[in-house]
């Protein structure tokens, strides 16, 4: 018989409870030790699957085209363009594997707002996060542009300020746009420019129609966005009233005044018009003759153009130029005083400054012009014309 180390007896009951109670600390181990053995295998297996399957779409749609590929292409997003367009682009563009995961991808991630408009150098080794956020931050280059028309301003005159701007290219194309005014007949006043009988005639259809104001337009707009949006501007500001004897008179008025003398000058139009007078208006010979000078000559004033107000009746052919919308409200509504007090004549009193000198006969319109001719001589002097 074993004994313990106190010399008691071993016994074979003793031996037996022994190892019951063994056994029983074994199993109570065991059933709690066997689910989570369980369930720690299952997540093993479950997260290989899952990282299998997420390897697999990290490789097919995620991960770059051709890693060893770092051959920059320039990838340009468009102004305007949607995230499905982008996307489309990229894909054709061998630039990512699937264009329909990227558009949710940059969904989920919140990129589809943020891509901006520009030019970007992309390759092949870039991964699909990469290039989304590359097309978030821009490419450090202005969208839009702003562009100031001044009141005033002729068709050339436009068309020089915008190449000196860069937005646009070519002067020549730009102007043949303008004179012959076809692209654009789906703005009404165009179209009744067009239908007017003699509209061949005129230097520029859309003379007139290109309104004044500061714009923003995107830096790649072609030019007959830009025509566009002028001429939406005008569409605005130029009612169906202002038509007629405002669209022509407007122009004159602006080219012959400062605005506080807008009003005045209307009036004396007006009051020529009503006695069937010959506008005999300056602006209008210049415009015809292409001539800059203050001081004009007889034949100067004997040009041949449907234009010219002094060899012609009533308003000219077309207007003259962008008139300010304070323009064409004079034309519309001249000064009464002046109006019923009969002023039919103004000249230059400054070149300088622009003041004009009114007249209610051709005597004293005579008068200031042999005072006031000296002035404009060496005006013409001093500029050089």
């Amino acid at each position: 018989m074993k004994k313990y180390q106190d010399d008691q007896e071993y016994t074979p009951e003793k031996l037996r409870k022994e190892r019951e109670y063994g056994m029983f600390w074994y199993s109570w181990l065991w059933n709690i030790l066997r689910p989570v053995m369980l369930g720690l295998c299952v997540l093993l297996v479950a997260a290989g699957v899952v990282m299998g399957c997420w390897n697999w779409m990290e490789r097919s749609f995620f991960a770059p085209v051709d890693g060893s590929d770092h051959t920059e292409t320039l990838f340009v997003v468009s102004s305007g363009s949607s995230l499905t367009r982008v996307a489309n682009n990229l894909e054709n563009a061998g630039l990512i594997q699937n264009r329909t995961v990227f558009k949710y991808y940059a969904d989920f991630l919140g990129y589809g707002q943020k891509i901006q408009a520009g030019e970007y150098k992309v390759s092949r080794s870039m991964s699909m996060r990469e290039i989304m956020e590359l097309l978030t931050t821009g490419d450090g280059n202005p969208i839009t542009r702003n562009i100031t028309i001044i009141p005033g301003w002729t068709v050339q005159d436009i068309a020089a300020y915008l190449k000196t701007q860069g937005a646009i290219e070519d002067e020549s194309a730009f102007l043949s746009l303008c004179r012959s005014g076809q692209d654009f007949s789906a703005y009404y006043y165009i179209a009744d420019v067009l239908a007017t009988p003699g509209a061949s005639s005129r230097l520029y259809a859309l003379e007139g129609y290109l309104a004044p104001d500061t714009y923003e337009v995107y830096t790649n707009a072609a030019m007959e966005d830009i025509i566009k949006k002028l001429l939406s501007q005008t569409e605005a500001v130029f009612k169906t009233e202002y038509h007629d004897r405002a669209e022509h008179l407007a122009s004159m008025i602006e080219k012959e005044a400062k605005n506080a003398d807008f009003a005045k000058v209307s009036a004396v139009f007006h009051n020529r018009l009503r006695q069937n007078m010959a506008l005999g208006s300056d602006v209008t010979v210049k415009y015809a003759s292409g001539v800059k000078r203050m001081a004009l000559t007889n034949e100067d004033l004997k040009v041949n153009s449907p234009y010219n107000t002094y060899t012609n009746l009533g308003l000219p052919i077309g207007p003259i130029c962008s008139p300010s919308a304070a323009a064409i409200q004079a034309a519309l509504y001249p000064d009464e005083q002046f109006m019923a007090d009969g002023y039919l004549y103004f000249c230059s009193k400054d070149p300088n400054t622009g003041e004009l000198h009114f007249s209610r006969t051709l005597e004293e319109h005579e008068l200031a012009v042999s005072i006031y001719a000296p002035l404009w001589q060496a005006f013409d002097k001093e500029k050089g014309l």
